[in-house]
C-alpha cells in the first residue's frame, strides 16, 4: 500500500469529504448546472423565497443559493471545503451580496444556540457523514419558530429507479460519500421539527422540506 493509500484509509469521514470537495470545486458549478436544469429546477428559488431574517446556509458550497435570498436577509454560510468556500466568497463579491462565510463542519456548527431565523441546506445532506447529527445542530442554532429549509435528492418512489440508485451508490459512497437512497424527512421529524410543507418531485427523487422548530 502506498503512503497516499494509507493516508486515505486512515482519514476521518469529514477529512474525506473535504478532500473530495476541494478536488471537485473548480468544476462543480459547470457540473451541477446541468443537473439543476434537468432535476432540481426551481429548487434554489423555492428555498430563497422561504428564507428570512438571519439565515444560516449549511454546506454553502460555491454559493449558488446566494442570488435567491431576500435583499434584507442577513446571510451566514459554513462550508467544510476551503476550495469551495473561496469560490463562494468571490461569487458573493461579484453579486455585491454581503455574506459572512466560514470554514466549518455541519455536524459541529460554531454558533450559539438560537442564533438564526432560518437554516438552509441544499444538496448536501446526501453527503454529510452523519445527517442526523447535522440536523440536530441545525435545530440547536435556530430560534423557536425558526425555519428549516432543505433541498436534496433522495431514494425514488419507483422501484426500478430506486434499484438503480442503490447500485450507483455502491460506487459513490465509497468514492465520495454520496448517497442516493437516503431520505431526510424522517430525520427531520425524529429531531422534533414540525413539518410545514414538503414537495417530492422527479419520480420521487427530489424532495423539498420546510419545517419549523417548535416554540
Amino acid at each position: 500500500m502506498t503512503n497516499t493509500a494509507k493516508a486515505k484509509s486512515c482519514e476521518t469521514p469529514a477529512a474525506k469529504q473535504r478532500r473530495v470537495w476541494d478536488k471537485t470545486a473548480p468544476s462543480y458549478d459547470k457540473q451541477i448546472a446541468f443537473f439543476e436544469r434537468i432535476q432540481f429546477g426551481g429548487g434554489r428559488e423555492w428555498l430563497g423565497a422561504r428564507a428570512r431574517g438571519r439565515v444560516l446556509e449549511v454546506a454553502i458550497g460555491t454559493g449558488r443559493n446566494l442570488p435567491h435570498y431576500p435583499a434584507d436577509a442577513t446571510v451566514v454560510g459554513i462550508e467544510l471545503s476551503p476550495a469551495m468556500l473561496d469560490i463562494a466568497r468571490q461569487y458573493a463579491a461579484d453579486l455585491g451580496r454581503a455574506a459572512d462565510l466560514y470554514e466549518g463542519d455541519a455536524e459541529q456548527l460554531p454558533f450559539d444556540d438560537a442564533s438564526f431565523d432560518a437554516v438552509v441546506c441544499a444538496l448536501s445532506l446526501c453527503t454529510i457523514p452523519h445527517p442526523a447529527e447535522a440536523i440536530g445542530e441545525m435545530k440547536r442554532v435556530l430560534v423557536p419558530g425558526g425555519r428549516l429549509l432543505l433541498l436534496d435528492h433522495i431514494g425514488s418512489t419507483w422501484p426500478p429507479i430506486h434499484a438503480a440508485q442503490w447500485l450507483l451508490e455502491r460506487v459513490t459512497i465509497r468514492a465520495a460519500g454520496e448517497h442516493f437512497t437516503r431520505r431526510q424527512l424522517p430525520l427531520v421529524r425524529a429531531a422534533g421539527f414540525e413539518i410545514v410543507e414538503t414537495e417530492r418531485l422527479k419520480a420521487g427523487t427530489v424532495e423539498r422540506v420546510h419545517a419549523v422548530k417548535p416554540n
